[in-house]
């Protein structure tokens, strides 16, 4: 019990972090896709004493997902392939946000569409509630329907096109979720920050499948998916520092097996200025709130008197 009121208290004393155009209590977050679309985890952790909470992407109208099953266990992680089933943005505006606000937790919602155009409607749908919102995190690691294949995270200028876009209907800030499943992270982390993203989410989850030996087909019903988890930190590590030495001024929030309050440090120490905690709510649904006062009392332990003093350590 004095430990956890000291964390609380090292959390406190360290301060609260501005981001990519916002100020939040502290740099800790749940991440989207993780901790549902609104208050879902409040009764295991105080999700108004957390930097924000991200809501679950959403596409501009209700939006079905894929076949099941969607999450299967991997080595050191988690595969999923929920497609993106959500509510649609209208829907969120009206059930879920009301019930963000309700606590006192601040909230970021996510966007993801195929086409500039699909973005664009989802950002003039929010635009109404723009004073209730901190931000805007815009899911770039979707399907590419404008002409050429891929995933529109690996597309430098489809990206930029797309940030430049949600950015022209919005008043709040926009942050570019971007995909470590390229070697051109750097270059498309520079178009979105060309094209006025705020700040740069890195990383998305990492192209991956399993094969049931058994049955011979694939453990998820979409097929292959998304590789979360442990598995993916040291990749989320190395893409965060590779942005930071090669933009110095950008706000970065880093997320990628972020399980530990030890976790955070390093990815802070790599060049995020804030982080966000997903995958390890699954199996604990106060991970984040854990993680925070856990890389508190390790910043309190080195002497820090505020974030700022961890971040980009490693570049010095």
């Amino acid at each position: 019990m004095m430990r956890s009121r000291h964390a609380v208290a090292a959390l406190r004393a360290l301060g609260a972090v501005e981001v990519g155009g916002v100020s939040l209590k502290n740099p800790f977050m749940t991440a989207s896709g993780t901790a549902g679309h609104d208050i879902e985890l409040n009764s295991f952790m105080p999700l108004d004493q957390l930097g924000a909470t991200v809501a679950k992407s959403l596409f501009h109208e209700p939006w079905p997902g894929n076949p099941a099953p969607r999450v299967h266990l991997a080595r050191a992680g988690m595969l999923n392939a929920v497609g993106l089933q959500g509510p649609g943005v209208e829907a969120w505006l009206s059930d879920s946000l009301p019930k963000i606000e309700a606590i006192g937790a601040t909230a970021i919602v996510s966007i993801w569409g195929r086409t500039v155009q699909e973005y664009t409607v989802a950002a003039e749908q929010i635009a109404s509630a723009s004073h209730r919102i901190a931000a805007v995190e815009v899911n770039l690691s979707c399907p590419n329907l404008e002409g050429r294949s891929g995933i529109i995270a690996h597309d430098t200028v489809l990206a930029g096109q797309i940030i430049a876009a949600v950015r022209s209907q919005l008043s709040v800030p926009v942050w570019a979720k971007l995909s470590a499943n390229t070697d051109r992270i750097v270059d498309v982390a520079t178009s979105v920050s060309d094209a006025g993203a705020s700040a740069l989410t890195l990383v998305n989850t990492m192209l991956g499948m399993q094969i049931d030996v058994t049955s011979g087909r694939p453990t998820l019903g979409n097929g292959g998916g998304g590789l979360s988890g442990s598995a993916i930190h040291p990749i989320a590590v190395r893409a965060v520092y590779d942005v930071r030495a090669a933009l110095p001024g950008a706000h970065i929030i880093g997320v990628g097996g972020i399980a530990s309050g030890a976790d955070a440090v390093e990815m802070m120490m790599a060049g995020a200025n804030a982080v966000q905690v997903g995958t390890a709510s699954f199996a604990e649904p106060s991970a984040t709130w854990r993680v925070a006062r856990e890389a508190a009392l390790i910043a309190d332990k080195r002497g820090a008197s505020s974030w700022s003093d961890l971040v980009s350590l490693v570049h010095q």
